[in-house]
């Protein structure tokens, strides 16, 4: 039975063992996504799986059912690639709310984590390792861990890894997992380089796409800001008083996402930050503050653009917008999962015009634009450009007062004369002093040279009474 012929509603039919359906009706699972509905029968039968699916989709579903069925049914194990620490850690809490009962047993390798308590796990012969390609590799490195037993592997978020330079990283552990094996690669996009390792470590994979490359959930609303960079706190503190809800802010440096939450703290919301300066215990307990109230506003990199999956979030706000407009998808997806309704607001400044029309341009939908204008005060900025006569207006901002000059004060450019002042060698016939025996360099206000101390004379005598010059 194909899954076309299949009940859309039920996870009946697509070659389920009656144990895991058990499971799934327990766990509340009733009916199955779009991508599992058709990933799932393909991949039990043993075939390799291009799968192409928005965010939010269930895509780890898609390849954990047939990966524990397998697994289950044959002697081999299975290796789970992902990019990030935060995505290891909930694929590896998504397959133990499955397999638990069944006596699944998993090793998370990952960084920021003590390596002792992941030899712990690997002692134990793990059925399925869950790791990311850096945390892999030094492993490997020590032999503490072996691949020629995997059977089922499976690259989440593919182009993900790809993007965070672990190319050279995934040639070189395909090169120590088994060639006969069943390989699995699930992203939301299908860039050529996947591609390109599809088709040298993959056989004859079957393609699953259930949206076009780059369509963001359809319960999503979206729309862009334009606003100058000195207006996006005001106006994001607008919004964060209009939507009452959780809301997760994405910033494009660690930098910014550090000052963005403490200026979200000042503005009197309860806010957490993930980034790649935190540790893992700090990101950790962020993510689980955001998904228990604890914190209504998560401040973010991309780094969590497809790390964090949790159910509820009402809105998406972009204070930077990403690099690329790939990420733009990701970023929004984590609000609208599950089927759920949420909402998308973007901050972009007048010159990034650009960068929004890419935007468009990928999701294949033309988005609503506010436009939101910031006047700043005269006095407290610095004209750049010149009037329409031609003069700009010079800086008004008041020197401090020991350079200010009274209105009534000779100007500071006068003739020399015969009269000395406080500040200038006194002159004679109304002819400038110099400052050196060539006579090429006339003598300027307060230029005379304090007295070297070092010189041979005023070389201060040895005594009793004797300091060093410049001593305090």
């Amino acid at each position: 039975m194909t899954p076309t012929q299949t009940n859309p509603n039920t996870f009946h039919g697509l070659g389920i063992a009656p144990k895991l359906l058990e499971i799934l009706n327990a766990k509340g699972f009733k009916s199955p996504t779009p991508i599992q509905l058709q990933a799932i029968p393909i991949a039990i039968e043993g075939k390799d799986v291009m799968g192409i699916a928005q965010t939010g989709t269930g895509k780890t579903l898609g390849f954990g059912i047939p990966m524990l069925q397998r697994i289950a049914q044959n002697k081999f194990k299975g290796l789970v690639l992902l990019p990030t620490r935060e995505l290891a850690i909930q694929v590896n809490d998504a397959l133990q709310n499955l397999g638990k009962n069944l006596g699944l047993k998993t090793a998370v390798l990952i960084g920021g984590e003590a390596i002792s308590r992941q030899l712990f796990a690997l002692r134990s012969r793990p059925h399925v390792i869950i790791a990311t390609p850096g945390r892999l590799i030094d492993h490997l490195e020590q032999k503490s861990v072996r691949l020629n037993e995997i059977g089922i592997l499976v690259l989440d978020e593919a182009d993900r890894m790809l993007d965070m330079g672990f190319a050279p990283q995934l040639k070189q552990i395909l090169n120590h997992v088994p060639k006969e094996r069943q390989t699995m690669l699930f992203s939301a996009t299908m860039d050529p380089e996947i591609v390109k390792i599809a088709s040298t470590y993959m056989k004859l994979p079957i393609r699953v796409e259930v949206a076009p490359q780059g369509t963001a959930a359809s319960k999503i609303t979206q729309e862009i800001i334009f606003v100058d960079r000195h207006g996006k706190l005001p106006e994001l503190k607008k919004i964060l008083e209009e939507y009452k809800g959780s809301t997760l802010v994405f910033s494009r440096t660690k930098h910014g996402a550090k000052k963005l939450a403490f200026e979200v703290r000042n503005m009197g919301h309860t806010s957490a930050e993930i980034h790649s300066n935190r540790s893992l215990s700090q990101r950790l307990e962020a993510l689980k503050g955001f998904k228990l109230g604890k914190y209504r506003v998560l401040v973010a990199t991309d780094i969590a653009a497809r790390g964090i999956d949790v159910t509820g979030i009402e809105l998406v706000v972009n204070f930077d917008l990403p690099e690329n407009a790939g990420d733009y998808v990701h970023r929004i997806g984590r609000t609208g999962r599950a089927e759920m309704a949420g909402h998308a607001i973007s901050l972009a400044t007048p010159d990034q015009r650009r960068d929004v029309l890419e935007i468009e341009r990928l999701i294949k939908k033309q988005l609503p634009t506010k436009n939101v204008s910031t006047h700043r005060q005269a006095s407290t900025m610095r004209s750049s450009a010149p009037s329409s006569n031609g003069y700009q207006k010079p800086f008004n901002k008041p020197f401090p007062s020991r350079y200010s000059t009274p209105s009534t004060s000779r100007p500071p450019y006068k003739k020399f004369d015969s009269k000395p002042s406080f500040n200038s060698r006194p002159s004679f016939n109304n002819t400038p002093q110099f400052d050196n025996k060539f006579g090429d360099k006339p003598a300027s206000f307060g230029s005379r040279k304090k007295p070297n101390p070092f010189s041979r004379f005023s070389r201060p005598k040895f005594g009793r009474n004797f300091k060093k010059p410049f001593s305090r």
